[in-house]
């Protein structure tokens, strides 16, 4: 019996490490960077700006009879500092902002929980900030942002 393939959409800053982590999860099928959350159709010089709402995100195939949502959330948390808004290491912009953006309303509630737990474990001392939205149209990042880490080997750009 095959199991139904699920969609995943993480924005913890910069997408190529993002990308890059995700993409060595067994069980995630695919993992693509680009843009969710604003307006309009973007590219990256515009997400840049800081001006269309947008987040850099990553967009996860994944099988969750071989991963869960809540492994790949616990993941999402441990790549990057969830307590800085608009911000991730060098990264300054809403567009950096740490995000999940769900698909059902299972996802909503696992991030819910988990930033809830995240929150009460101290392990920051200051509280999540990581938005938790309905995912929208996703729009894949140009082509040389695609697997950007592979092609340059280059270090981790998030915390």
């Amino acid at each position: 019996m095959s199991s139904e393939i699920e969609l995943a959409t993480f924005g913890a800053g910069c997408f190529w490490s993002v990308e890059a982590r995700f993409r060595a999860v067994e069980g995630v099928l695919e993992a693509t960077s680009g843009y969710m959350g604003g307006q309009p159709e973007p590219n990256y010089k515009m997400v840049c700006t800081g001006t269309t709402g947008h987040a850099e995100v990553v967009q996860l195939q994944y099988d969750p009879q071989q991963v869960s949502f809540e492994t790949l959330l616990a993941l999402f948390f441990e790549m990057h500092n969830p307590t800085t808004i608009n911000r991730q290491g060098p990264d300054i912009g809403s567009q950096y902002r740490s995000v999940v953006f769900f698909h059902s309303t299972d996802q909503e509630k696992s991030a819910l929980k988990a930033i809830e737990a995240l929150d009460q474990s101290g392990r920051w001392p200051q509280p999540v900030v990581t938005q938790v939205r309905e995912a929208m149209t996703f729009w894949p990042a140009e082509e040389y942002h695609q697997r950007y880490l592979e092609k340059h080997g280059m270090g981790f750009c998030s915390l």
